[in-house]
């Protein structure tokens, strides 16, 4: 059965076979999201893509008073799911200077609910360690090969991994809690229509983890897809804090530095991957805006370890997107030693 065959069959199976049909814009990943009329959603996630972690994501969610979206039909073995349709109204789509605050006040505020509640069980660890590691193998695996064109040295994975460590060593004394890990405009929907923290809609949540608080709010404030005016991070970084007596201000400071330095380099290296195992050239377009705020997180103090670490190993002028030439010819045998 091909995969046209097999959604056609779950369509029917569940009375919506004649349902209009209409692709949405897809995300990063391998799944396609179908807008079916009726105000559903098809989510198209074939194996190895696993639909169970949103589905037990989602239940957390949905139970602890968020809007996130309902469930009509799934079939976790095709990796098939009909989902309640939330709308357009992507805070990356409608965000204007008017908005911005009220959007951003009412993100902050959904993110602090989402951090009191107990996480569910079960949880994968976004800890110092995966960190570390997802931010080397981007690095290491895919932008350095691309952009020198040999394989990295050991001493230069070995100079960033100890730096890394480092920076990110503080974040193992500090809470921790369940992170997004993809908090962004792109993710949020405007609910308006909803009250309190409802009014914000979450999607795309299946790669939660169990890590530090500051993750998400670097995720959100610090976005690399889209420009924020400062002032928007400051006020919302204020906001965060007030709403949470509980934690350090200092220490969260810190952290949310770390973490911002750690996402930049992790990210602007992905654009990367994306385009040379994935086929997906299209998201080099963030690679200048990530590889920029990858430069001013690292002039905190609290990124000074991988600010001198990247100083020895990566010149100023190479950072950035590698020239698409150089990828296009870029042996896969230097690529991809890790996923």
């Amino acid at each position: 059965m091909t995969r046209d065959e097999a959604i056609a069959a779950f369509l029917r199976q569940h009375g919506h076979e004649a349902a209009t049909i209409t692709p949405l814009a897809q995300d990063a990943s391998f799944r396609r999201y179908l807008r079916l009329s009726g105000g559903l959603v098809l989510m198209d996630a074939p194996p190895p893509e696993d639909i169970t972690p949103f589905l037990r994501i989602r239940a957390h969610l949905a139970a602890i008073g968020l809007s996130v979206p309902g469930i009509v039909a799934a079939d976790e073995t095709q990796g098939l799911l009909l989902e309640e349709d939330l709308g357009d109204d992507l805070f990356g789509s409608i965000l204007t200077p008017d908005n911005a605050a009220m959007l951003f006040n009412a993100a902050v505020d959904t993110l602090v609910a989402i951090q009191r509640a107990a996480p569910p069980a079960a949880l994968p660890a976004w800890n110092t360690t995966m960190m570390r590691d997802t931010a080397l193998g981007t690095l290491f695996d895919w932008w350095w090969p691309a952009a020198f064109g040999t394989p990295a040295p050991d001493d230069a994975r070995q100079d960033v991994a100890a730096a890394l460590t480092t920076m990110l060593a503080p974040l193992a004394a500090g809470p921790t809690c369940f992170v997004h890990r993809d908090f962004f405009a792109g993710n949020l929907l405007w609910m308006p229509n909803r009250t309190g923290i409802r009014r914000v809609g979450l999607i795309d949540f299946q790669g939660a983890a169990l890590g530090h608080p500051a993750y998400d709010l670097v995720s959100l404030m610090q976005d690399a897809r889209r420009s924020i005016n400062p002032t928007h991070e400051e006020r919302a970084l204020q906001r965060y804090c007030a709403a949470r007596p509980d934690q350090d201000p200092s220490a969260f400071r810190a952290a949310y530095d770390a973490c911002a330095a750690q996402r930049h380099l992790r990210v602007a290296c992905q654009w990367v991957r994306l385009a040379v195992r994935d086929g997906k050239p299209q998201y080099l377009a963030y690679g200048p805006r990530t590889w920029a705020l990858l430069d001013r997180a690292l002039a905190r103090p609290a990124a000074a370890p991988l600010a001198a670490a990247l100083d020895h190993w990566v010149p100023q002028a190479k950072r950035g997107n590698p020239p698409l030439q150089t990828m296009a010819g870029a042996d896969p045998a230097m690529m991809g030693r890790k996923a």
